[in-house]
């Protein structure tokens, strides 16, 4: 039975690949920071009491700003693969507070590296690395990005992650570790913290569709991504841990829209109808047309601007091109862009109407 270690084991990619390699007979192991509040909402499904002793998923107290319980975990556990998916990942966030972002995004996968070689376990221990698009940053003159386009990145949060690419790099050169780069375009799901603004849109509109929300507020609504499920993405991580060597690769749809769009296909679902109306700052809000019951509302307008929402640097276009890893490792996303809009909106919808 194979060992792996999920640093960030209760966010949203976490749960996905823990349930992912439990299907594949892992005994999996993941580290999750100590709180006063259970925080391990997205893995209850599949935790077992720590006192059966056949459980395929045991949790340990770690943080990745504490190089002593990292190395102490990894040489209680000796995995075989180790996925790093902890970080302070909102990149809003990252402008408040940088030095944290920089000590647990770029410093923390260092800290795992040392550990795999303090430990000797350059040999058995694969190590992968959660990468983002937001290295890309800046894409001007590049339409679409692949590994061969050059990184500008735009916020702390990607300058950390940088780092964190660098020195993947340099320690499977330097000490021949398995240490790989997934270069993951945005993939969202239901279980999407409700802080980034996909899950902010899809519990927005299914308030409002409820009555229990007059309109949600949102910054760039012109800024695009390429938006898979995270579904499809941990797969791709899994994929890169199976290969002989170890590589960097982009993964992504290739096909990108804007916040707009996504609110748009938001409400779609619920089959509201809305219309955009450019103010005289300049702005365009969203007005419901139909599928709301107006006698119920103050006003039509379901979508407004914060200006204080908007992010000092932004990063205004992202496309990727994974055509590497689908020649590499046949990898090719499943969840198009309407059924990840529709599984998360219905997702909360469903949810908040079985609480009313």
């Amino acid at each position: 039975m194979k060992k792996a270690l999920i640093t960030g084991i209760t966010g949203q990619d976490g749960s996905y690949l823990a349930e992912l390699l439990i299907k594949k007979g892992y005994q999996v192991h993941g580290i999750k920071r100590r709180s006063s509040s259970f925080n391990t909402g997205r893995i209850d499904h599949i935790y077992t009491d720590r006192h059966i002793e056949k459980r395929k998923l045991h949790l340990h107290f770690g943080d990745l700003t504490d190089s002593s319980s990292l190395i102490s975990i990894i040489k209680k556990i000796e995995p075989d693969e180790i996925y790093n998916l902890g970080a302070q990942s909102h990149v809003a966030v990252s402008f408040e507070t940088p030095e944290y972002t920089a000590n647990s995004d770029a410093l923390g996968t260092l800290r795992i590296l040392e550990a795999i070689k303090i430990l000797g376990f350059e040999k058995k221990t694969k190590f992968y690395q959660a990468s983002t698009s937001e290295l890309f940053g800046d894409t001007t003159g590049y339409k679409e990005q692949d590994e061969a386009t050059p990184f500008k990145p735009r916020s702390p949060y990607a300058a950390a992650k940088l780092y964190s690419y660098w020195i993947v790099r340099n320690y499977r050169e330097s000490y021949n570790i398995f240490a790989a780069n997934g270069i993951l375009f945005n993939h969202e799901s239901e279980r999407r913290g409700e802080t980034f603004v996909t899950r902010k849109i899809s519990l927005g509109v299914s308030k409002i569709k409820l009555g229990m929300l007059d309109h949600i507020y949102l910054g760039n609504i012109n800024t695009n991504r390429d938006w898979g499920h995270a579904k499809d993405y941990v797969y791709a991580m899994w994929l890169m841990m199976q290969y002989d060597k170890p590589l960097d690769l982009v993964f992504a749809t290739g096909i990108t829209r804007s916040v707009k769009e996504f609110v748009n296909e938001s409400f779609a679902v619920l089959n509201i109808e809305i219309e955009w109306r450019k103010g005289n700052d300049g702005f365009e809000r969203a007005y419901a047309l139909k599928g709301l019951d107006s006698s119920k509302r103050n006003s039509d307008l379901v979508v407004d601007i914060d200006p204080i929402l908007f992010r000092p640097s932004e990063v205004d276009h992202l496309k990727g091109n994974s055509n590497k890893a689908k020649d590499i490792l046949g990898w090719n996303p499943t969840i198009n862009f309407p059924n990840l809009v529709k599984a998360m909106v219905l997702s909360d919808y469903n949810k908040l109407s079985n609480n009313i």
